[in-house]
C-alpha cells in the first residue's frame, strides 16, 4: 500500500475559505495538499517567527498571536471553516500547557464570539478542533475508549486539551467538531524522531513497564489529514476518536519501524530489541530530564532573554501517560458517520516516514 497526498472526495470544501492554525507544522504538511486538492481557499495562521517557505503555492498567510488574540479577529473574518491544530505537545509544567493550549482557545473563543455578535459567522460555519486521545484518557483493553467515554485525562497535556474543547464548545456549540487522535506518525514529525534514531543506530526501542505489553492505537499523518476533511462535512457532530483501526503493542510498533528501516536502507533484516523499562526507572529518567530542562530554561532566560525553544520530549508529564496500561481508541463512529477509511497501514506509513526523514537529513 502506498502513501499519496491525494484526498478523498471532498466536494463540501470546494470554494470554501479555510483558516488553518498549526499549518506550518508536521500534520500541516500532509493536510495542506489535500485541502488544496479539494478546492479550498486556504489561509495559514502564522507567527512572526514561523517558517513559511515550505508552504505549497496558493496558500495565503495571516499573522496573529493566539496567546494575546492580536490579529486573530481579522484573520477569522470571512472564513467558512476554521481548522485549529496549533498546540503545545511538550512543556516543562502545567503552566506551559495551559498557557499555550487553553489560553489560545480562550483567545479564539473571544474573537469568534465578537464576530458572531456582529453577524460575521454564517449558519454553515464550521470549526474543526484537532484535540488528542489524551483528553479522553487511557485504555489498555481493545477496542479502547470511544466517543461516549467520559473524559478522564491523566496528564497536564490531556487536561489542557480537554479545557480547550470545553472553552471552544461553550463559544461555538454545534459548530464545533472535535477530533481526538492517538499517536500520529509520518514524515516531518520530530516527536518520534528519537525512537526512529534508536532503531536505526542500535536496533533498540523502549516499551514502558517491565513484564508487560503497552498497547497503543496509531494513525499516519495522511489519514489524519483525511479525517480532518471528513470532520468538515456538514453532518459532522461532536467528538470523534480516530485511528488506523489496528491494535498495536509498542513492541509491534517499533518492530514495524525496524522492518521499514531495513527495507528503505536496503540492508539485511535486524530484529529490534525491545527494552521493557521498569516504571520506577522511567520515572527517575523523566524527573532528571525535566529538572535539567528547568535549569537550562532558567539559564537561557537569564542569558538571552527567552527560555528553551523546544522542551524535552521525555518529561514527567509524558511519564504520567507512559505509566498507564495503554492508549487505545475505537474509530467506528467516524467511519460509519463520516466515511473515514484508513488507507495507510503500518508498513507503508513507516516507509513514508523514514523516506521523509532521510530527505530532510534527519536520519
Amino acid at each position: 500500500m502506498s502513501v499519496t497526498a491525494g484526498n478523498p472526495m471532498a466536494p463540501h470544501l470546494a470554494g470554501k475559505k479555510v483558516l488553518l492554525t498549526g499549518g506550518t507544522g508536521f500534520v500541516g504538511r500532509h493536510l495542506l495538499p489535500q485541502l488544496l486538492a479539494a478546492g479550498a481557499e486556504v489561509t495559514c495562521l502564522t507567527r512572526a517567527v514561523s517558517r513559511t517557505g515550505h508552504l505549497p503555492q496558493g496558500v495565503a498567510t495571516a499573522q496573529a498571536d493566539l496567546t494575546t488574540g492580536a490579529g486573530l479577529e481579522q484573520a477569522l473574518q470571512g472564513k467558512d471553516v476554521v481548522i485549529h491544530m496549533a498546540a503545545l505537545l511538550f512543556g516543562l509544567g502545567w503552566q506551559d500547557y495551559l498557557r499555550a493550549n487553553a489560553l489560545a482557545a480562550r483567545s479564539m473563543a473571544s474573537a469568534l464570539t465578537r464576530l458572531s455578535a456582529q453577524g460575521e459567522l454564517g449558519e454553515s460555519f464550521r470549526f474543526v478542533l484537532v484535540s488528542s486521545l489524551a483528553a479522553t484518557g487511557p485504555s489498555g483493553r481493545a477496542p479502547g475508549v470511544n466517543d461516549a467515554t467520559p473524559a478522564a485525562p491523566v496528564s497536564a497535556y490531556g487536561w489542557s486539551k480537554m479545557l480547550t474543547e470545553q472553552v471552544l464548545g461553550r463559544a461555538l456549540g454545534q459548530s464545533l467538531v472535535t477530533l481526538r487522535p492517538p499517536i500520529i506518525y509520518g514524515s516531518g514529525d520530530k516527536g518520534l524522531l528519537p525512537v526512529f534514531k534508536g532503531v536505526q543506530m542500535a536496533a533498540t526501542a523502549v516499551s514502558p513497564g517491565a513484564g508487560r505489553e503497552f498497547y497503543v492505537s496509531a494513525v499516519h499523518a495522511t489519514d489524519m489529514a483525511q479525517a480532518v476533511l471528513c470532520a468538515c462535512k456538514p453532518e459532522a457532530r461532536g467528538a470523534y476518536h480516530l485511528s488506523d483501526g489496528e491494535t498495536y503493542t509498542m513492541s509491534d510498533f517499533c518492530r514495524g519501524m525496524g522492518a521499514a528501516m531495513d527495507n528503505v536502507l536496503n540492508r539485511a533484516p535486524r530484529k529490534v530489541r525491545i527494552i521493557r523499562m521498569p516504571l520506577p526507572v522511567m520515572a527517575c529518567t523523566a524527573g532528571l530530564s525535566t529538572a535539567l530542562a528547568v535549569v537550562a530554561d532558567a539559564v537561557a532566560n537569564r542569558l538571552v532573554g527567552h527560555g528553551l525553544r523546544r522542551p524535552p520530549a521525555w518529561n514527567l508529564d509524558k511519564y504520567r501517560e507512559a505509566r498507564q496500561a495503554g492508549w487505545l481508541c475505537d474509530n467506528s463512529r467516524i467511519c460509519a458517520e463520516l466515511g473515514f477509511v484508513p488507507r495507510v497501514n503500518l508498513e507503508a506509513g513507516m516507509t513514508e516516514a523514514i523516506e521523509g526523514y532521510r530527505r530532510e537529513g534527519w536520519l
